[in-house]
């Protein structure tokens, strides 16, 4: 039998994939809690209302994204500019598994569009801890502007993204992408003296 803990991360769990599949409006409570076998009850018990488990499935979603994307960054590259094109890598692998139905955060913003919002703040967070561990690599590598090379990649790996949500060709997407980034670190690093 689940503890009460249990049910409630199997709330957040099934919100997260048909949140993913289905859209955040589109999916109602009783959808929610008929694939999760958790009561209704339970279910208010940990949340007020729907909103809050949205909050609560794209935090816990953030957190394994990210900590999952940056593993399969590192172990593909050892060096800040392997580690800077592994970032497409680890992308193309994300566009070509059966569970990939674009961005979740790309697409709460699109159904969410009051700006301020809980919602779309945590969206703007997550896309910012991208950004960051991008310009971190970028900062590593010794450009001058670590800044704006972290800009220009976070703007193709997001491209990419949303290309590979509606196109048909996923692992395209992230090749060109990635061709795009080899251009713009080899021109960053030329422009900085480094070799």
């Amino acid at each position: 039998m689940m503890s009460d803990s249990q049910r409630r991360e199997q709330l957040i769990d099934t919100a997260i994939d048909l949140f993913a599949k289905h859209g955040f409006h589109a999916t109602g409570i009783d959808r929610i809690l008929a694939v999760s076998g958790v009561s209704k009850k339970t279910l208010y018990r940990h949340f007020r209302s729907k909103d809050e488990l949205i909050l609560a499935a794209l935090r816990k979603y953030d957190g394994l994204f990210r900590n999952n994307f940056m593993r399969e960054v590192e172990s593909r590259g050892t060096t800040p500019k392997e580690r800077l094109l592994a970032v497409f890598d680890a992308a193309r692998a994300w566009f070509e598994d059966n569970s990939f139905y674009g961005c979740v955060f790309i697409n709460a913003v699109g159904e969410f569009s009051d700006p301020d919002t809980p919602i779309r703040h945590i969206c703007k967070e997550f896309k910012s801890l991208i950004r960051g561990y991008i310009e971190q690599q970028c900062r590593a590598l010794g450009v001058a502007d670590a800044g704006a090379l972290a800009e220009e990649l976070s703007i193709l790996l997001e491209g990419a993204t949303v290309t590979a949500q509606v196109s048909q060709n996923r692992g395209r997407a992230a090749e060109v992408a990635k061709t795009a980034a080899t251009v713009l670190i080899e021109k960053a690093m030329s422009e900085s003296g480094v070799a």
